[in-house]
Parts: C-alpha cells; structure tokens; sequence
C-alpha cells in the first residue's frame, strides 16, 4: 500500500492504467470512441470497395491509441462470434436433439458435425463489424506498429481465433471464398507472425493451425463480383511459411 501511495505521488501510475485499460470490456472511453467513430465511419452501408474502406480504417488507426483500438475491434469482433455461434449451436442442439460442444479453442470439430445445419454468422454479427472492412483495416494497423500491441496474449488467441473461423466457413459452412476473404485470411497469418516477433516468449500454435499446416490444399479464390476464378489459395502452406520461418 506504501509503494502504491508513493507511486500515486509521483505521479507514476501509467503501469494501473494500461493494467485497467487491458482488461476485457474495460477500454477507456476514448479508445470506445475511436471504435464507435469507425463503426459508424465505415461498414456495408457506406461507398467504397472492402479494400478501400479498409486501407482508410488502418489510415485512421495510428499511433498507440490507435493500435489499442484496432485491437479492440479485433477483440469485439472474436467475442461477439464466440457468444452468436454459442447461441446458434445451442438453437442447433435443441432442434436436433444432439449436444454440440462450441470450444473456443477450436472450432472445427463442432463445424464438421454440424454441417451444413449451422449457419456461419461472421457476415452479421450484433457488434456491426464487418470482417473485410473494419477487421481487416485493424489488422493493417496492428502489423503496420505491431510493436505498440498490448496485451499480446489475448490478441494473439484472438487472431488465430478468427483464423479457424474464416476457414471453418470455407471448409463446412460452403461460405464463398474471393479476393476479400483470402485476403483476410493472409492478413491474419501475417499479422499473427509479426506479433509473435515481438513477443518475449511464442506462444504453442492452436490446434486449428497445426491441423491445417499438416494439409496442402489449394482453394479456389473467386473475383468479389463474378462467379469466376480468379486464383488461389493453400492456407496450409501460407501457415507453413509464415509461422514456421
């Protein structure tokens, strides 16, 4: 209590906040506001490509509060698929009379019992974030000053997180994958990689990841507007040579 009362003399209590701000559901208001102002700025209902509009969330989150902010997208987008596929599963469960166990940890084996029933939700979840536009411009901000990230362990699970979901969506949720899709998915491996440079000790990979890194199947990746194939992808490999270098 002494050294917290120096401290507090001092004027030295930046280690309280940043250990309150880290807290999950707990952000400081300004870092909220910057999120709700992205919310708003940017999504479905306005102008702009996927890839425009996300070039412009990364413009505007800069510096340490914006990199705390694009990680908070991050994080609110992963909670709020976690808790709506919850929902989804338990809706599922109900209806067939059969338990599905949602883990967090990895999704797949819940997906590949519950196909095709399951609906894949990541195009509409309650928080209003859109995964092309405001996570994908948050992960240009995160890689872009990856070195003001905070809280590495929870972005880094949160990051993988929304990896096995992407691709859980590919494999068993017949989700379409095009330009903007596959984009996200390398903008989350690459993004996870250059967190983990900067990380004391790296965490295990996930499950999900060690899985795919074991398979070397090339999807194909279709133009945003037309049924037409416009190159591909092997997730396996890009996981390989990202993470493994």
């Amino acid at each position: 209590m002494a050294a917290f009362e120096a401290a507090a003399r001092r004027g030295d209590m930046r280690w309280f906040r940043r250990t309150r701000d880290e807290r999950p559901g707990q952000q400081d208001p300004a870092r909220q506001m910057m999120i709700s102002d992205i919310r708003q700025r940017f999504g479905l209902h306005q102008p702009g490509s996927f890839d425009q509009q996300a070039a412009a969330v990364a413009e505007a989150l800069t510096g340490p509060d914006g990199v705390a902010a694009a990680a908070g997208i991050v994080h609110e987008f992963a909670d709020s698929a976690h808790a709506e596929i919850q929902r989804l599963a338990a809706e599922l469960s109900r209806r067939v009379g059969y338990q599905f166990v949602v883990d967090r940890a990895d999704y797949r084996p819940m997906w590949r019992e519950a196909r095709p029933d399951l609906r894949w939700p990541l195009f509409e979840l309650p928080c209003g974030l859109f995964p092309y536009i405001h996570v994908a411009g948050a992960l240009r901000a995160i890689s872009a000053e990856v070195k003001l990230a905070t809280d590495q362990n929870r972005l880094h699970g949160h990051l993988f997180e929304i990896l096995d979901l992407t691709i859980a969506g590919w494999e068993f949720a017949s989700v379409r994958v095009d330009t903007d899709g596959a984009a996200l998915a390398t903008l989350l491996i690459s993004t996870a990689r250059d967190l983990r440079t900067t990380m004391s000790k790296e965490p295990p990979l996930p499950n999900p990841v060690r899985e795919l890194m074991r398979r070397n199947n090339t999807i194909d990746v279709y133009a945003p507007d037309a049924h037409r194939i416009v190159g591909g992808m092997n997730p396996g490999r890009e996981m390989r040579e990202m993470l493994l270098a």
